[in-house]
């Protein structure tokens, strides 16, 4: 495989120094002369805008003086007409028409001198530099087919020189793959990795009708400590080694246990599965469901929705209690004029409103209550619900808690339980910043996602397992980290989907405990 991998290696090495080094040469040159043809071109249209512009100029000249000159001959035979008018009014109408077309006659030579010379114009346009531009584009691109075709042989003389030793290494291939024996590779693996126990030997009868003392196998699984009998020790490899799937004690100094015990401390141990509240948590990201208190949203993002929640409820509140003012002056009214209606009407409208009114306050606090708790001026609900730090120590910990150790898991489902004797407090200044920010936050690190999460959530954002991806924000303790795809597409997933690699002399970067 070495083999055949490093003559694909010779194969793009040649394709480098000899075909791409020279293409990307004979590309900009192209590229530039495609650049400089049509800056020819467009030359030449603007010369002939130009000159167009020049004759239609001349041409509304010609055309103004034309009709003045007609209306001073015009005006010089009436005052000639006229045996009223004075003989020196007669000789300056007829100065006048004179001038009149004079300048007539000047701007029809213009005219057609400008005719002429558009016409010579857009004959050599159309007819020489038009049709050059053209031959040269087409010039360029038949250089660009036939480098192109030399280009594709030499790389077929560059593959054909190492065929024949693929061939080789292909061979090489088969025979290694025909010489695999499944039954010695794994011989070998249950050599490696044998535990080196033997079964246990039968239990014995113990008989509760004789007053005497019961006896128990040395190899029972009953087998207490203390009982005086010295333990079974297997010699050679399988010294100090215990049941398969049953989490290895590190400590030197403490005695191995029977198995019995070892079978009470694997089903004690902590459990894979979630509790209740992160499987529903999970199961309704998966359904799409909303939970009232936005508790599938990021931090930020939840603390948005729920003050953009508290500010609607804030809103009915006022507007129901602008309808119970309006309906009290109107039961004022009726009061002092019984005539305009009847106040007994609007006690019933009144109650509801109020009514409406307690309703609004009650879940304005519940949700005021939730945003104090996002923003950390109440202790968490799930206080007595998080998990002690004496978990991890062995110490006998209710397993009513184990459910919380896993804050995160590959299903989806988050929950807001921690360690209240590990959790430490750290001052977030970024933790109110809006999501769209101007300028885009230094990515501090990178990392690999473990599993494919669906964003289903505002604020989130999807990943495939194994993608690449910056991270711009640490996990801040509340099991989200916030990463970049790129400069359009950012947001947040849950830790345990990926794997970080932080750069410790990035700008911005933090460590959050």
């Amino acid at each position: 495989m070495n083999d055949y991998a490093g003559q694909h290696e010779v194969i793009s090495e040649n394709m480098t120094s000899q075909i791409t080094t020279d293409l990307a040469r004979f590309v900009q040159e192209l590229k530039q002369e495609r650049k400089s043809n049509f800056h020819d071109g467009r030359k030449a249209q603007q010369h002939m805008e130009t000159c167009w512009k020049q004759l239609e100029s001349s041409k509304r000249r010609f055309e103004r003086d034309c009709k003045e000159a007609d209306r001073a001959q015009q005006y010089f035979e009436k005052m000639d007409a006229d045996i009223n008018v004075t003989k020196a009014d007669v000789e300056k109408a007829r100065q006048q028409a004179q001038i009149r077309h004079q300048m007539a006659e000047d701007s029809k030579a213009d005219y057609s001198s400008s005719l002429q010379k558009f016409n010579q114009e857009q004959h050599e346009y159309y007819h020489t530099h038009i049709p050059s531009i053209f031959q040269k584009i087409q010039e360029m691109e038949e250089r660009r087919i036939v480098r192109i075709g030399e280009s594709m042989k030499t790389y077929a003389e560059v593959d054909r020189q190492v065929i024949p030793i693929i061939g080789k290494c292909l061979d090489g291939i088969v025979k290694a793959a025909e010489a695999i024996n499944q039954k010695s590779d794994s011989q070998l693996v249950i050599e490696a990795y044998k535990s080196g126990f033997e079964p246990p030997g039968d239990i014995e009868f113990e008989d509760y009708t004789q007053p005497m003392k019961r006896t128990v196998s040395d190899n029972s699984l009953s087998n207490s400590r203390g009982d005086g009998k010295p333990e079974l020790k297997f010699g050679g490899k399988s010294k100090g080694k215990l049941w398969p799937f049953i989490k290895k004690n590190k400590s030197p100094k403490q005695q191995k246990e029977p198995l019995s015990h070892r079978f009470n401390e694997f089903m004690i141990s902590k459990p894979k599965i979630h509790c209740f509240r992160s499987l529903k948590r999970g199961l309704s990201l998966k359904l799409g469901a909303t939970p009232e208190d936005f508790s599938n949203l990021p931090p930020e993002q939840r603390r948005k929705k729920l003050q953009q929640k508290v500010d609607e409820l804030n809103k009915e509140i006022q507007k129901e209690m602008d309808q119970r003012d309006a309906i009290t002056k109107m039961k004022d009214v009726y009061l002092k004029n019984p005539q305009m209606g009847d106040p007994a009407s609007l006690d019933h409208k009144l109650t509801e409103v109020s009514q409406n009114i307690e309703k609004l306050r009650l879940e304005a606090q519940k949700f005021e209550a939730w945003l104090a708790e996002v923003e950390g001026r109440l202790p968490a609900r799930g206080e007595q619900a998080r998990r002690q730090s004496g978990m991890y120590d062995g110490q006998g910990a209710p397993t009513a808690n184990s459910c919380a150790q896993d804050r995160e898991s590959p299903d989806g489902s988050y929950t807001e339980e921690r360690s209240q004797e590990n959790e430490v407090k750290v001052l977030a200044t970024d933790f109110d910043d809006e999501f769209d920010d101007e300028e885009p936050l230094p990515a501090i690190g990178t990392c690999k996602a473990l599993y494919t999460f669906e964003g289903q959530n505002e604020g989130t954002i999807s990943v495939i397992e194994g993608e690449i991806l910056y991270v711009i924000e640490e996990d801040k303790g509340d099991g989200w980290t916030r990463i970049r795809r790129n400069e359009d597409e950012e947001g947040y997933v849950p830790t345990s989907y990926v794997e970080v690699y932080l750069d410790k002399n990035a700008k911005g970067a933090k460590t959050y405990i």
